[in-house]
């Protein structure tokens, strides 16, 4: 998936769930919906009024000062519709990424890789952990700064790369956010014969050598 996807896919993700939180309580402040959301106030202050404008949502005021905020006929279909497309792509997403982790996996272990970690904690890396069982390979921790917590499902969050070098025999690249720039970071620690990449990331990684190229000033 392109990073113009993506991005479609995040402004989707939010609208629904703005939606859902809605309907769920009408008095939810914007403050609470970025903290659900995961994103900045401000953000939360613009798909509201964009909601608004799109007649998915009213708002009227509540005592204290405080906004009142409602599901329309409309904000409830475009709920549903926002729902189904979540369900079709999540199980397209699912499909692709197992195909493409069981195929980088299964070239880890051709070269020796027995003990891997992987890079980046998201959605990738729980569908990694699941194919690493059927393919006799060990997962023994996640690196990823971002990572709340200290525990990815029940794998380790290790602290960097340097960690997980004394740990593991490869990394598996499963980062969703910046994979050009961790891949990097991963060859730099690693070195690229112990990088395996699921193909889903190779197009992301390739438009990024792209725009670096075409940033770069000529010789």
């Amino acid at each position: 998936m392109s990073q113009t996807q993506d991005a479609e896919v995040e402004k989707a993700r939010i609208v629904l769930g703005l939606l859902e939180s809605v309907e769920r309580d009408r008095a939810v402040s914007q403050r609470r919906l970025a903290a659900d959301l995961g994103i900045a106030l401000g953000l939360v202050n613009a798909y509201l009024k964009r909601c608004i404008k799109k007649g998915w949502v009213k708002v009227s005021e509540a005592p204290a000062r405080r906004y009142a905020y409602y599901l329309t006929p409309h904000g409830f279909a475009e709920k549903s519709r926002l729902t189904v497309e979540f369900l079709s792509y999540s199980f397209s997403f699912f499909r692709a990424a197992r195909a493409d982790c069981a195929e980088a996996l299964a070239s880890a272990r051709a070269r020796g890789c027995r003990r891997i970690v992987l890079a980046g904690a998201s959605d990738l890396a729980e569908i990694a952990t699941i194919c690493a069982l059927e393919h006799g390979i060990e997962i023994v921790g996640v690196v990823d700064p971002a990572a709340q917590g200290d525990r990815f499902l029940s794998l380790p969050i290790l602290p960097s790369l340097e960690h997980a070098v004394e740990r593991s025999d490869g990394v598996l690249l499963t980062d969703l956010k910046a994979p050009a720039d961790v891949m990097q970071r991963c060859i730099e620690r690693f070195g690229s014969e112990r990088v395996f990449v699921p193909a889903m990331l190779t197009g992301r990684l390739r438009h990024a050598a792209e725009r670096v190229a075409q940033t770069e000033p000529a010789a």
